[in-house]
């Protein structure tokens, strides 16, 4: 899991569906950090989901160029900001199974579906930074309070990796 990076801020005048808000000019450097950093961790990434919001799927084409990952990026308006993290949960069960995939949304959605998956609760056990990560895993299929927790990292201990 992958929180957006650093995004403008919230502005009606310049974007009035907050869905168009983008990455800043340094949102994307310090975004294309943190994503050297998740690659120094060498992970298997075969697939690349992402909320439709501009500022998560310009996340998820970072993380998709530094990743190296060929197959294209796949919006999910479950990843949408303010969701609940049932529904993603309920839809990654229905996927194929594959080794690795990337959830790119927002807060709180993504900490929520971390304590999910971990707790069997839609609880934030943690909560992602701009650009910050989580990886978890499920030993068996995706389902509540069935992942244990890999790490969790923010941007900066991200960046600092990269």
């Amino acid at each position: 899991m992958v929180r957006h990076g650093p995004a403008a801020d919230r502005d009606p005048s310049r974007w009035p569906d907050d869905q168009l808000r983008p990455l800043t000019p340094e949102g994307i450097r310090s975004t294309r950090r943190a994503a050297k950093g998740l690659a120094s961790l060498r992970p298997t990434v075969d697939k690349i989901l992402t909320s439709p919001a501009a500022r998560a799927y310009g996340t998820a084409e970072i993380l998709r160029e530094v990743l190296q990952v060929e197959s294209e990026l796949e919006r999910w308006p479950e990843l949408e900001p303010d969701t609940p993290p049932g529904p993603i949960l309920e839809r990654l069960q229905r996927l194929s199974r594959r080794r690795g995939i990337v959830l790119v949304g927002h807060e709180p959605t993504l900490g929520e579906l971390l304590g999910l998956s971990v707790t069997g609760e839609s609880v934030p056990i943690s909560r992602f930074s701009k650009a910050g990560a989580a990886k978890i895993s499920f030993p068996e299929e995706p389902r509540a309070g069935a992942a244990e927790i890999d790490w969790v990292l923010t941007r900066k201990q991200l960046e600092r990796l990269g």
